[in-house]
């Protein structure tokens, strides 16, 4: 769909030189041309309700890497605004703009709008004696992990009320199509486009299992529960936060209400990005 750019929202990786001064010369612009904007850090204490006095927002632009950008949407994808990021971090997979590149980009977006893609982002509880106890969303994936020791822990996996498989395995990623080609695709899971709207559940380093990378639609809800009597099993948020798990926990998944909103650079950035991590080479 296409979307008109009036009010911006930045949002900058704090404590860092390079995103302080994107961020400086992008308010010195959006200011000179006279566009209505709003300026926070990606802090627990920043970009607060009390701090975005312009919204709702057209547009919100994220200074920083992938960690970053992913951080942001998942905080602020109530604001149901389109992001686009200016890369200064390694990768770049989610980021899309060089450093170098964000002026004429805005200058285009200011004059003519910009195509926003939607994409499927995954909400989760943690049930725990048939009482939730915590809830999040993830942008790219949520992971049922072991803890310290090298040791099997025993997941029961269930889809819409059906147990599928009780396995022993290292873990277990559940990817929505913008992280499929995260850890999902490293531990053997398919590359999801992100057009689709499904998500995967793929098993890392499954022990005298058959349970093979399984591909959910959007509507499915899909139950991972901890069997594991005797280890540490952990539940992590997108790569960023943890919460402990024990024996009898279940992890309720689904989509979010809200999609991610993200600039749409056309079809040929999507595979353009593969071809340059690697991931539609030949050897």
């Amino acid at each position: 769909m296409h979307q008109a750019v009036g009010k911006i929202l930045i949002v900058a990786k704090p404590n860092d030189a390079e995103a302080a001064s994107v961020r400086s010369a992008m308010t010195a612009f959006l200011a000179g041309r006279g566009v209505e904007f709003d300026a926070c850090e990606h802090r627990p204490d920043s970009c607060l309700e009390e701090d975005l006095p312009s919204g709702p927002y057209d547009l919100v632009m994220v200074l920083g890497g992938d960690g970053t950008f992913i951080g942001t949407a998942r905080r602020l994808l109530h604001l149901r605004a389109p992001f686009m990021g200016v890369n200064l971090g390694r990768v770049g997979f989610l980021a899309q703009l060089r450093p170098d590149g964000w002026l004429p980009w805005l200058e285009t977006a200011l004059a003519d709008g910009v195509e926003v893609e939607e994409r499927l982002v995954l909400a989760y509880d943690v049930v725990r004696n048939g009482r939730p106890i915590h809830s999040g969303l993830a942008v790219n994936d949520l992971v049922v992990s072991r803890g310290e020791l090298a040791r099997l822990i025993r997941l029961g996996v269930e889809a819409d009320g059906v147990a599928i498989s009780s396995m022993r395995a290292d873990g277990l990623i559940v990817s929505t199509p913008t992280g499929s080609s995260a850890y999902g695709v490293s531990a053997g899971g398919p590359l999801l486009h992100t057009g689709l709207k499904v998500f995967c559940a793929t098993p890392v380093c499954p022990f005298l299992n058959g349970f093979k990378p399984m591909v959910f639609p959007e509507e499915a809800e899909v139950v991972v529960r901890v069997e594991e009597r005797g280890g540490e099993v952990y539940l992590t948020e997108d790569g960023q936060s943890v919460t402990g798990l024990r024996h009898g926990d279940e992890v309720t998944i689904r989509r979010a209400e809200a999609p991610l909103q993200v600039v749409d650079l056309g079809p040929g950035a999507y595979y353009d990005k593969l071809k340059k991590h690697g991931f539609l080479t030949e050897r």
